[in-house]
């Protein structure tokens, strides 16, 4: 470890709950250098879906490297980016009737938001975009402003503008409908509030603590958007790509965003990879106006086809995560209710869900009690106080059984040491 120590920047952050070397990693595994095996629930932080090197998808990318295929085409036509585009239209934007341009950004999900955001302020012609409560979208200084964690805004260093922040679903209560709020400060002239260029939103807010929007306030939040001519933007990256059972996190709403971005498992293999997908009138760029010296790696468009190829041609795959999802909740239920005596509950959907803690205290507790007995989990929200499920969507029954049993375990031992003063309860729901 020495030589990190020495070196890397005191930014790392996971390196910090996980300090060991890994060396090596398969499916929903990874082994360190000493060979312990660890069941790996953060995957990437959402980026692994399809687990780690995936043989199916391996084989392609060795295969395409042997044949001395482009790695690197900037936004050059290649034939690996055109047979990406040929499947992603074939499997995934027809048969969901979305008829979408694809914009090949900078490879990482902050830059596709800033592409959509730039994209709504350029056709509108407003400035402003209305973003959430407990929202994260990036760390670069546009994605930064639509960003709500004051942890990560804190550090730009410059004042964070272009926004006007509303409440979440159920940041009010849970009777409260934040949409009716949104429609009534865009119809009145002396609100304070411009006419904005978009609403930009997670179905799922992962970072922010697995908030899952209802379904009905998703389809209310599209109304008030083309009651005020206001463009939607849904940020899909790690929602997206199957995590809530479907392949896009929206699809159960039947909502049609304006604007969407997906990255983190859109390559399939864990290789960086962005889009932008809009709606054609709103393609109005000039030549080069957004662009990136790595927005054409080809690698990713091998293994994202591959992908698609693999777990999108049907509805197979599809059917197994909300089979696993349905699991995951009466598991989680099951200890909440146990350890919990009702008063918390668990958040999130499909396998986009976690368990809400009293505090960062605690859910770290855990989380470390889970990573000693060889399970990688992180957390999420405000304070860190939510302990997040984000394995591999291919993990196998078995597998996924036994990294619920450690989080139940390890709840179970911090909970014997752990009670709020006051209070005989370990959980409360927020």
């Amino acid at each position: 470890m020495k030589i990190f120590d020495e070196i890397e920047s005191e930014v790392q952050s996971y390196a910090r709950s996980f300090p060991r070397i890994f060396n090596r990693a398969k499916g929903e595994f990874l082994w360190d250098e000493e060979g312990k095996k660890y069941l790996d629930f953060l995957a990437g932080a959402g980026t692994l879906n399809y687990g780690h090197n995936n043989d199916r998808f391996k084989q392609a990318l060795l295969d395409y490297i042997q044949e001395d295929g482009i790695t690197h085409g900037l936004d050059m036509h290649t034939r690996a980016k055109g047979e990406f585009l040929e499947t992603f239209n074939e499997k995934i934007l027809n048969p969901r009737n979305m008829k979408y341009v694809v914009q090949f950004t900078g490879p990482t999900g902050t830059n596709a938001v800033e592409a959509a955001m730039k994209i709504a302020r350029n056709v509108t012609g407003q400035q402003n975009i209305v973003t959430f409560t407990n929202g994260f979208h990036g760390v670069s200084l546009g994605s930064l402003a639509a960003t709500g964690n004051s942890h990560h805004r804190n550090a730009a260093g410059v004042s964070l503008n272009g926004i006007h922040r509303m409440p979440y679903d159920g940041y009010l209560g849970e009777n409260i409908d934040t949409t009716e709020y949104l429609d009534k400060v865009l119809s009145d002239s002396s609100s304070g509030i411009n006419s904005p260029a978009a609403v930009l939103v997670e179905t799922v807010q992962g970072e922010g603590g697995i908030n899952a929007a209802s379904i009905e306030w998703l389809r209310n939040l599209q109304s008030v958007c083309r009651k005020h001519g206001v463009l939607l933007i849904v940020d899909d990256i790690q929602a997206g790509c199957g995590r809530t059972g479907d392949f896009f996190s929206f699809e159960e709403a039947g909502i049609e965003p304006d604007i969407i971005t997906l990255s983190k498992s859109l390559g399939g293999y864990g290789l960086p990879f962005a889009v932008v997908l809009m709606k054609p009138e709103l393609d109005q760029w000039k030549p080069g106006e957004h662009n990136g010296t790595f927005r054409g790696n080809n690698l990713a468009f091998v293994t994202a086809k591959a992908a698609i190829d693999e777990y999108w041609s049907d509805d197979r795959f599809s059917n197994e995560v909300k089979r696993k999802g349905e699991y995951i909740s009466e598991r989680l239920q099951a200890i909440v209710d146990k350890y919990g005596q009702g008063r918390f509950a668990t958040r999130g959907r499909g396998m986009f869900q976690g368990i809400n803690c009293v505090n960062g205290d605690i859910a770290g507790k855990i989380t470390r009690a889970a990573f000693k007995k060889g399970l990688i989990i992180e957390t999420s929200g405000a304070d860190d106080q939510v302990v997040k499920l984000l394995c591999p969507l291919i993990i196998s029954d078995e597998n996924l059984k036994d990294g619920i049993d450690i989080i139940e375990t390890a709840i179970k031992n911090v909970c014997a040491n752990e009670q709020i003063p006051g209070e005989n309860v370990y959980f409360v729901a927020v």
